[in-house]
C-alpha cells in the first residue's frame, strides 16, 4: 500500500539557505571591525585572524557529516506521488525565519567581538557561509551523478540540520521535479 503524502524540503536548498546570511552578516561584522580606530589587539592582528578563521571555516563546514548525507542519498527512498515538493523560496524564507534571532545574535556577537580582535569573528562568520555554499555545490555534484533530487520531510528540518538527529532519511524524484536546480540554486 502506498503511504501518506508528506511536505518534502529539498536538502541542497535547506544547506543553502544559510549561506547567503551568514556570508553577508560576517562581511558586515568584518567591515566594521575593519573601520575601527581603536581595539585592544590592533586591526591588522585581528583581519590576519579573521582571515585564518574564515579559510579553517570555509574547509570545515563543507566536510561536516558529509559521511551522514552521503549515506542518506545512496539509501534514500523514492518520493510518493502524493508527497508535496515545497518551493524552492518557501524553503529558505521557513529556513531563515527560524533561525532569524540566532542570525542576529551572531551578527551582534561579531559586532561586538571586533572590540578586541577587529574582523575576525565576522571573517568566521563568513567562511561559515562559504562553507554552506561548497556544501551545496558537493551536493548538487551527488544529485547529478545519482540522477535523482535529494528531498527530506520538512517536520524533520525545523529541528536541526538536515542530517541532524530526526531525519531518518531522503526521498528522491527526478531532476526536473521542483523548482530548484541540482545544488540548490534557482533553476534557469
Amino acid at each position: 500500500m502506498g503511504r501518506g503524502g508528506q511536505a518534502l524540503a529539498r536538502v541542497a536548498v535547506v544547506v543553502r539557505a544559510g549561506a547567503a546570511p551568514l556570508w553577508w552578516l560576517g562581511l558586515t561584522a568584518a567591515a566594521l571591525g575593519a573601520a575601527l580606530p581603536v581595539s585592544l589587539t590592533g586591526r591588522r592582528i585581528g583581519l590576519l585572524a579573521g582571515a585564518a578563521a574564515f579559510v579553517v571555516a570555509a574547509a570545515v563546514v563543507p566536510l561536516a557529516r558529509r559521511r551522514r548525507y552521503a549515506h542518506f542519498a545512496e539509501a534514500a527512498s523514492r518520493a510518493a506521488k502524493a508527497d508535496f515538493l515545497q518551493d524552492r523560496a518557501v524553503t529558505v524564507r521557513t529556513w531563515r525565519r527560524a533561525r532569524r534571532w540566532w542570525l542576529l545574535l551572531a551578527f551582534l556577537a561579531a559586532a561586538a567581538s571586533c572590540l578586541a580582535l577587529p574582523g575576525a569573528a565576522g571573517l568566521l562568520m563568513a567562511g561559515a557561509g562559504a562553507g554552506l555554499w561548497l556544501k551545496a555545490t558537493w551536493l548538487g555534484r551527488l544529485e547529478r551523478t545519482a540522477d535523482a533530487l535529494l528531498w527530506v520531510r520538512t517536520d524533520w528540518v525545523p529541528r536541526g540540520a538536515p542530517v541532524g538527529g530526526a531525519v531518518r532519511g531522503f526521498r528522491a524524484t527526478g531532476l526536473g521535479a521542483g523548482d530548484a536546480a541540482p545544488g540548490g540554486s534557482r533553476r534557469r
